[in-house]
């Protein structure tokens, strides 16, 4: 039975004290060991983390930093927590740092578009070694005091000063989605967007881009009344479906800016006893994975690698594997299936 010694590192149970007794080594040399100094040799290194996982040793995080100079966690800021995009980075995030002993914090901005309180940057700080910038724009007055701390900081969707990131191409996935549909014979081609797509502070902005190129290049006329709000939701998705259908010109084509608007866009049309595809096509984009139920061309996003490689990038930048900050560019893909 292993006695308390909080002043030693450990819980209550399970001291450092112990896992030298048990490895036949030093407190000193099992601290060192613990907080992965290359002063110790590999073997022994590797023994006293075999004890100590073995005794079911946890380890102070207050003391670990101040030792180390590092938390052990991270912060990801987002706008939004609930949409299935964010949960498929998260799994990618999670899968990256599941076995690096590594922790995470979120914290959601809310809706780019809405007033709301800057993130705490200060508090914040002081509880994570970098930070993941998931889906806000490098101009969101939510990241100029994170952007000022010069913390490591990996993004994806942008780019910041003294940043690293990870990147796909919006506007060219746009355009591509928007050729699909004209590609088809479709003239009168209509785009759900979430909130504000003409705002450069919304990163939906470069899809709104790659719709105007697509239609631009087409020399087909971009009416304004096509171009409604979703909130990137499937409640939204449908008012904007409902909406297009009860203009005095609809629309035959509908490019949705994520998978989740399209589906309400869909429930609408079966309401109206219309078929996705054949009275009206309709694309998406995101690739989720019920899209196949539905059998919604979309434009595949790569999310969990996304997570994975911005957790893998900001890991490298925290503990100073990177030279310099770097963009890495994942593709996307257009799965073209029976709603167009």
């Amino acid at each position: 039975m292993y006695r308390a010694d909080e002043s030693a590192g450990g819980p209550v149970g399970v001291t450092v004290k112990d896992i030298a007794l048990v490895a036949g080594v030093s407190t000193a040399t099992v601290s060192r060991a613990l907080r992965g100094f290359e002063s110790v040799a590999p073997g022994i290194r590797d023994h006293v983390l075999e004890v100590a996982q073995r005794l079911d040793y946890i380890g102070s995080p207050a003391a670990a930093a101040l030792s180390t100079g590092r938390t052990g966690s991270i912060g990801i800021i987002t706008p939004f927590v609930d949409r299935l995009a964010f949960q498929r980075m998260l799994a990618g995030i999670e899968r990256e740092l599941r076995h690096t002993r590594t922790d995470f914090l979120i914290y959601c901005t809310g809706d780019p578009s809405d007033p709301h309180p800057v993130p705490p940057h200060q508090r914040l700080a002081r509880r994570v070694d970098g930070f993941l910038v998931l889906s806000l724009s490098a101009q969101s007055p939510d990241l100029e005091k994170i952007l000022q701390l010069r913390m490591p900081i990996t993004m994806f969707g942008s780019r910041g000063p003294w940043t690293s990131s990870v990147q796909i191409d919006d506007r060219a996935g746009a355009a591509i989605a928007t050729e699909h549909l004209i590609s088809r014979g479709h003239r009168r081609i209509a785009a759900i967007y979430g909130r504000d797509a003409e705002s450069v502070a919304v990163l939906e902005h470069d899809r709104h881009l790659g719709f105007c190129d697509a239609m631009d290049r087409a020399g087909l006329q971009r009416d304004h009344e096509l171009l409604v709000p979703g909130e990137y939701t499937m409640s939204g998705g449908a008012r904007a479906m409902a909406r297009l259908l009860d203009s005095d010109e609809p629309p035959t084509a509908v490019f949705a800016f994520s998978d989740e608007m399209a589906y309400g866009a869909i429930r609408v049309m079966a309401e109206r006893g219309l078929q996705p595809g054949k009275d009206v096509a309709i694309i998406g984009y995101d690739g989720h994975e019920m899209s196949e139920l539905l059998d919604l061309s979309t434009i595949s996003v790569p999310f969990e690698e996304i997570g994975a490689t911005a957790a893998r990038s900001l890991l490298e930048d925290i503990h100073g594997r990177t030279q310099r900050p770097g963009t890495t560019l994942l593709p996307t893909q257009l799965v073209a299936r029976g709603t167009t």
